[in-house]
């Protein structure tokens, strides 16, 4: 199985060569709204755009040709992506370019690119770690993205394809319950709170709401002392958040190797949609609307493929009321859950209990005879008499 990893590289960029990457990235972006003004919505296919408007691009805006071919098919990329969910394809700003192997080259004998602008081609040289040397060394990529940040510095994104092993089969499953309070419950033991995350969260919110209020009055120097800490504070919350994903995920998957284990996850897909229709406050959708559990399930996915280690992802539907012994829907308060079954009476934790009934879930998934149980839990609408027959063996 292939993988794709992004490796994210800064180049060292003189001033004449700095001149040359605007130019590149401000044509880019104008020829993406151009054509996207230019020419009928409802065309998705890069090879259909690229004969209406090739020569125009050519010519208005001074792109090489390949460059003129990565217009279009970024373009139909980004309206296929709106079409499926139904809104139009926003206007794109100034900060990227995309690259093939033909205007695109990677040197490791002195680790530079090569990449081209348009004033032609030119070379940078890499500012990397070690980790991007290892991740590098050996590879041919043929795909790359440049990128220019805030701060004003340019990074190349560049794709490289490794062979990731075949998941070993696995009998044993590790459950993974996802929520607020706990970011990630294993049916383990493992879990990882999110009061740190949200007291993160709470804090960057009032401070950019401070500062958005002084920006907006008093003196000169006070509003634009405010628009430069508010452009200091950019991305650090984001940053933060996706640092406690790779952790999370790095523990996850450590320990589904350790134990020779596979690992299941629930299918959060439209969570926010529909607890966005229920009442709540300004500060409860908000921190709805941050959680990134998307992201930690990506992380794991793509971790787990590099350790050959399967994913299966099943239907949440009572899987937090839903005792893992009997199989009884119980009672859930908060962090607490007890069964009402009067043979089984367990009490304990609501998240442990929930991961548990995910890895239930993952193993009548991942058998032989097909997925029945989980087709059964997501078609299910009410237990008679209160019991959850899921019809194992």
């Amino acid at each position: 199985m292939t993988q794709v990893l992004t490796i994210s590289c800064k180049l060292k960029v003189s001033a004449s060569q700095a001149v040359k990457l605007e130019a590149t990235l401000s044509a880019f972006a104008q020829a993406l709204n151009w054509v996207n003004q230019n020419t009928p919505e409802k065309v998705v296919n890069p090879v259909k755009l690229q004969s209406l408007c090739y020569r125009a691009i050519r010519t208005r805006f001074g792109l090489s040709s390949n460059l003129a071919q990565q217009v279009c098919r970024r373009l139909a990329a980004a309206r296929k992506v709106a079409q499926q969910k139904n809104r139009p394809v926003k206007a794109f700003k100034s900060g990227f370019v995309t690259y093939d192997a033909r205007i695109f080259s990677f040197r490791e004998k002195d680790w530079t690119v090569s990449l081209t602008t348009v004033e032609g081609r030119e070379r940078f040289e890499l500012d990397i770690g070690n980790y991007q040397r290892g991740m590098l060394a050996g590879s041919h990529p043929k795909a790359a993205t440049l990128v220019k940040r805030q701060d004003g510095s340019y990074f190349i994104q560049i794709c490289v394809e490794s062979e990731a092993p075949e998941p070993e089969s696995a009998v044993k499953a590790i459950g993974v319950d996802l929520g607020r309070r706990d970011i990630a419950h294993t049916s383990e033991g493992d879990n990882w709170n999110g009061q740190q995350l949200n007291r993160v969260r709470d804090h960057y919110s009032c401070l950019r709401a401070a500062l958005q209020r002084k920006a907006g009055k008093g003196t000169r120097s006070t509003r634009r002392r405010c628009r430069e800490l508010l452009q200091r504070l950019s991305g650090r919350e984001r940053r933060f958040q996706t640092w406690v994903n790779h952790c999370i995920s790095k523990s996850i998957v450590a320990r589904a190797q350790a134990t020779r284990s596979f690992i299941a996850l629930e299918d959060l897909t439209g969570i926010r949609e529909r607890v966005n229709q229920q009442p709540r406050s300004k500060t409860e959708r908000r921190r709805l609307n941050s959680w990134a559990f998307y992201q930690l399930r990506q992380f794991v996915h793509y971790k787990a493929a590099r350790a050959g280690i399967q994913v299966v992802v099943v239907p949440p539907a009572y899987s937090s009321q839903t005792c893992h012994r009997c199989l009884w829907l119980g009672q859930r308060e908060g962090k607490h859950f007890r069964c009402v079954n009067p043979v089984c009476g367990w009490e304990g934790d609501a998240d442990l209990n929930g991961a548990n009934v995910i890895a239930l879930l993952g193993v009548a998934v991942n058998r032989p005879r097909g997925p029945w149980l989980a087709c059964q839990l997501q078609g299910y609408q009410k237990p008679a008499p209160y019991r959850l027959a899921v019809g194992v063996g």
